[in-house]
């Protein structure tokens, strides 16, 4: 028989305790940056709905405003984090399962940079906003970048993973670099004229194939595991909605080269880019339609036999928000009213989804469940296997 070591009290916390204490950073890992990039895509994709309802305006700069304070946050708290509890951080960097999550750091700079430019701008002014968008923009395409090539090459040197044990958590470190590439092009009319605006554009581009062709290769695994394999964990299932990611996100990049293009390249780029926005992203929303029906199938049939809240249910909410943004980029260079209704639906979804994650998130919390210790049992996670020169060690 073999003794566990026992646990450390301050790990101990009973899932129906209300918070009487200050919360511990100790499991706060980097899942939780989902939250930033869910409320501010609320606050990005509402911005360009074709009805102008009175007063939106002003409650889209609210929730960009409630986004920028949350990634503060969470800043803060991974800093403590990364400081206390070194060893919890490193065990969630050899955890093939939670290692993936480091691309939500560089989407969530990423999305509120955006979003101030979008929106932000009507609270902080222009100048404000370009600044902090610059800022956010480079610290998050750096870090996107890192992520895209660092926790692949864990998952071959360090990880042990199998093809059976793929989901579309694995895409995450592989989207952020498109997500630079969507949000780049908004401040392209920010820079001189000439090399500094073509130079940004190009890379944004450069950025959109980097991105693609990462993601084409990883999709079939994900794929292949979910028809041979079967379905999800019941607590997983919400994350089939992250394929959702790549393909909206594109779209909504090629729709933001199309939209800068003109006078920043030369012709016939520019009017190739206009062609590639409406060529590329009519197939690719296509499909993205056919993922969300599949993935929503699943996850009703998942919350029929018991799904419960988990921090996965962010996967509801920016995924379908680069929809809504790309079905907008599609409005906007087809000319095609038939985009118009499929974006608001889309949108109702993304509004009702975040809201649906909020009130379970803060309801976690009052409770103690989501910042505390995993328990043992079924759902406690599976103990990390890394390779080494002599073997697998566990």
């Amino acid at each position: 028989m073999v003794r566990l070591p026992r646990p450390h009290r301050g790990d101990m916390v009973t899932a129906a305790r209300p918070l009487t204490y200050p919360l511990s950073v100790r499991h706060l890992g980097p899942n939780w940056y989902a939250t930033v990039m869910g409320t501010a895509v609320v606050a990005t994709a509402g911005a360009a709905l074709p009805p102008h309802v009175p007063g939106l305006r002003g409650a889209l700069t609210g929730v960009w405003a409630l986004s920028l304070l949350l990634l503060l946050a969470l800043l803060a708290g991974r800093a403590a984090h990364w400081t206390r509890h070194r060893d919890q951080a490193r065990t969630h960097l050899l955890d093939p399962a939670t290692a993936p999550f480091y691309g939500c750091l560089a989407m969530a700079l990423l999305a509120v940079g955006g979003g101030g430019l979008t929106v932000g701008r009507d609270w902080i002014g222009l100048r404000a906003a370009v600044a902090l968008d610059a800022v956010l923009f480079t610290a998050g395409t750096v870090l996107g970048l890192a992520a895209a090539v660092a926790v692949p090459c864990l998952m071959a040197v360090r990880h042990r993973v199998e093809p059976g044990q793929a989901t579309p958590v694995w895409l995450l470190p592989l989207v952020a670099p498109m997500v630079s590439a969507a949000v780049g092009p908004l401040l392209v009319p920010h820079l001189p004229p000439g090399q500094a605006r073509e130079t940004l554009l190009v890379f944004c581009f450069a950025l959109f194939g980097l991105s693609l062709l990462a993601t084409l290769v990883m999709l079939p695994l994900v794929f292949t595991r979910l028809v041979t394999g079967g379905p999800l964990p019941l607590a997983l299932t919400p994350t089939l909605f992250l394929v959702l990611g790549p393909l909206g996100q594109s779209a909504t990049a090629v729709g933001a080269f199309a939209d800068v293009a003109p006078g920043v390249v030369p012709e016939p780029y520019s009017e190739g880019f206009g062609l590639l926005a409406v060529l590329y992203g009519v197939p690719v929303m296509g499909f993205a339609l056919l993922w969300f029906l599949l993935a929503a199938a699943l996850v009703l049939r998942a919350r029929r036999h018991g799904m419960r809240f988990s921090m996965t249910w962010w996967s509801f909410t920016f995924p379908v928000g680069t929809c809504v943004t790309g079905a907008e980029a599609l409005g906007r260079h087809t000319g095609l009213l038939a985009y118009a209704g499929p974006a608001l639906v889309l949108y109702a979804v993304l509004v009702a989804a975040w809201g649906t994650a909020v009130a379970g998130t803060v309801r976690g919390l009052l409770r103690g469940e989501l910042l505390a210790a995993p328990g043992p049992g079924p759902a406690a996670p599976r103990p990390v296997t890394v390779r080494t020169t002599s073997g697998a060690v566990r």
